[in-house]
C-alpha cells in the first residue's frame, strides 16, 4: 500500500467513527485525493485547539498530516486581504473537515445521473466528490469569490474533473442549468432563497448548514413538493461561514451613550449559553435574536460573557455576565428591548414543551418565506 493510500485509509477511519454507514462516501474519498485541492499554504488547527499555519514547502510532513487529518484547512482571510503565511483574521473560505463533508452528502444522498447544484466551490473538493458521485457533466458549482473560484478552476482541471463552474451569488441558482435533483450549500444560511426550491424538481433534496445567528449551528435537509413547497427537519449539527450576501455585521456592537440599563439576574446564564441546540433552534425562532459567548479567564478568576444582539438594530444588545460564586448576575444593555428577558422566556417555553431536541424541529419554506415548528409542519414556533 503506497504512503497516499494509507494516509486515506487513516482518514477514512477517522470519518467512519463520527459518520457512520456511508460507504459510497468513503469510496468517493478515496477516488478524490485531498491533497489535490489544499492550497501549500494554510491555516489548520492544531492538536491543542489552536490554529497554526501549514506549509508544503517549509514542513511537507506536517502539510500532508494536516490535509489527511479530519480538519478543517483555512485557505482565506479577510475576503483575501489578509496573508495566511503570516497574519490571523476573519476565515472567509476553507477546506470543510472531511467529516463535516461526507455527512452533508450522506444526508444529500446523490444517486449516479442526478443534477446537483452546489452553493460554493471553496476548493473544489466537494466538487470533485460530487462529480464522481454524479458525474460531472450534472454538477452545476457556484463560487462568489472571483480568486478562489479561479483557484478551484485550476485545481479541478488539474486533476482532470470538470463540473460546470459559475462566478456569482450562489443565493440566485443558475436557471439556466436546472431543474435540480440535488441542492448541496457549503456556506451557512440564515434565510432560504426560495429561488432553490424553484430551480428543484419535486422531489429533489437540498442539504444546508442554518445558521440562525442564536447559539449553534444546524444540518437542514429539505424535500422540494409538488405543490413547490419544500419541507425538513435538523438531522445534526453544521456550523459553516456565513454566505457573503446573509453576512452579519462584524465585531461588537457600537456603544452608545443612550439607554443604557444596568440590571441583574438570578438565572445562571450559563442556563442560556449552553443550552441544548433544540433550546438554541426555539429561542431563534422566537425571538429572532442573535447571541455569542466566551468563557475565559480575567482579573477575578473564571468569566462566561454571553452577548445578545437584535440584528435589526446595532443599537440594541446586552451583556450577560457569569462569575463562580455570584448570587446575582450582572446585565449590562443597550437600547429599550428586554432582550435578555426575551431570551429567558423563550428558554422557558421550551422546557414547557418538554425540552424537544433538535430534531424534532423542522422548516417549511415557500414563496412567501420560512417558518420554523416542532414535530409538525403545523406546530410552527411563533
Amino acid at each position: 500500500m503506497t504512503d497516499l493510500a494509507k494516509r486515506t485509509e487513516a482518514l477514512i477511519g477517522q470519518v467512519t467513527a463520527l459518520v457512520p454507514d456511508a460507504a459510497w462516501v468513503y469510496d468517493a474519498i478515496r477516488a478524490v485525493p485531498r491533497h489535490q485541492y489544499i492550497p501549500h499554504v494554510g491555516q489548520a488547527w492544531a492538536p491543542d485547539g489552536g490554529i497554526r499555519v501549514i506549509d508544503h514547502d517549509g514542513d511537507p510532513d506536517d502539510w500532508w498530516n494536516a490535509v489527511y487529518s479530519d480538519t478543517s484547512i483555512v485557505t482565506q482571510l479577510d475576503d483575501g486581504a489578509t496573508d495566511l503565511a503570516t497574519g490571523s483574521g476573519e476565515c472567509t473560505s476553507s477546506a470543510s473537515a472531511p467529516s463535516t463533508v461526507a455527512n452533508l452528502l450522506r444526508l444529500l444522498d446523490p444517486e449516479p445521473g442526478h443534477r446537483v447544484l452546489e452553493i460554493g466551490t471553496g476548493t473544489g473538493w466537494t466538487a470533485a466528490l460530487l462529480s464522481h458521485l454524479v458525474g460531472g457533466h450534472n454538477v452545476t458549482s457556484i463560487e462568489v469569490d472571483d480568486a478562489v473560484g479561479e483557484q478551484a478552476g485550476k485545481n479541478l482541471a488539474a486533476a482532470g474533473v470538470d463540473p460546470c463552474l459559475i462566478v456569482g451569488d450562489g443565493a440566485h441558482g443558475c436557471p439556466s442549468r436546472a431543474p435540480f435533483d440535488r441542492v448541496h450549500v457549503t456556506c451557512g444560511i440564515q434565510t432560504v432563497p426560495y429561488t432553490w426550491v424553484q430551480q428543484s424538481r419535486p422531489g429533489a433534496v437540498i442539504v444546508l448548514p442554518y445558521r440562525p445567528g442564536f447559539g449553534t449551528g444546524h444540518a437542514l435537509r429539505l424535500v422540494v413538493m409538488p405543490d413547490g413547497t419544500a419541507y425538513g427537519r435538523f438531522p445534526g449539527f453544521a456550523d459553516y461561514m456565513m454566505m457573503r450576501s446573509q453576512r452579519r455585521a462584524p465585531g461588537r456592537p457600537p456603544r452608545t451613550s443612550a439607554d443604557k440599563h444596568h440590571l441583574t439576574t438570578h438565572i445562571d446564564p450559563r442556563t442560556i449559553a449552553y443550552a441544548p441546540a433544540g433550546a438554541d433552534l426555539a429561542i431563534a425562532a422566537l425571538t429572532g435574536l442573535a447571541s455569542h459567548g466566551s468563557a475565559e479567564p480575567d482579573e477575578d478568576g473564571e468569566l462566561c460573557r454571553l452577548w445578545l444582539s437584535d440584528p435589526g438594530n446595532p443599537y440594541s444588545w446586552a451583556v450577560v455576565d457569569w462569575r463562580p460564586g455570584a448570587e446575582e448576575y450582572e446585565i449590562y444593555q443597550v437600547g429599550d428591548r428586554p432582550l435578555w428577558d426575551e431570551v429567558v422566556s423563550a428558554y422557558f417555553r421550551w422546557v414547557s414543551w418538554g425540552e424537544p431536541e433538535r430534531e424534532r424541529f423542522g422548516m417549511t419554506i415557500t414563496p412567501e418565506g420560512q417558518r420554523i415548528w416542532r414535530d409538525s409542519p403545523d406546530r410552527v414556533v411563533e
